[in-house]
């Protein structure tokens, strides 16, 4: 079951991925992401995706928020919001790749609420265990 966040924290989510995603470095893919991560603290720490000319050394808008949200010493995850080109009321929505979601997992528990956003709002929620069932987290290692 979703955890419910509130209309206000959903817009403020939502305004910041938008933001975060017009400053997207996307260069080769014109592919523009940006994600917002909301900490414990009630903090959001935005990121966008950064292209590198060397694919595999390019970054995920989610890696780049949740390294702000390290950086600002958030260690807890409570709500993440993707923000991609919109693809229609049909989708598909974005939601993170695979090692993003590993990456989201060290932070969070499978009740975490990931919104799939697009220019004209929130089109789709999931948990992470919605989108990564059966995860191996932090509690596996002791």
């Amino acid at each position: 079951m979703l955890p419910p966040l509130a209309p206000d924290t959903e817009a403020a989510l939502l305004a910041a991925a938008l933001a975060a995603r017009e400053n997207a470095y996307a260069p080769y893919s014109g592919f523009r992401v940006g994600a917002a991560a909301l900490d414990a603290e009630g903090r959001i720490h935005a990121g966008c995706n950064v292209e590198n000319a060397a694919y595999p050394q390019s970054q995920c808008a989610e890696a780049t928020a949740l390294g702000a949200m390290v950086t600002a010493g958030g260690l807890v995850l409570t709500a993440i919001a993707i923000a991609g080109p919109d693809t229609g009321a049909e989708g598909p929505f974005l939601t993170p790749c695979g090692g993003c979601r590993q990456r989201i997992r060290e932070f969070a528990a499978g009740n975490l609420p990931i919104l799939a956003c697009q220019p004209r709002g929130i089109v789709a929620r999931y948990t992470l265990a919605d989108l990564l069932p059966e995860s191996f987290g932090p509690g596996h290692l002791g």
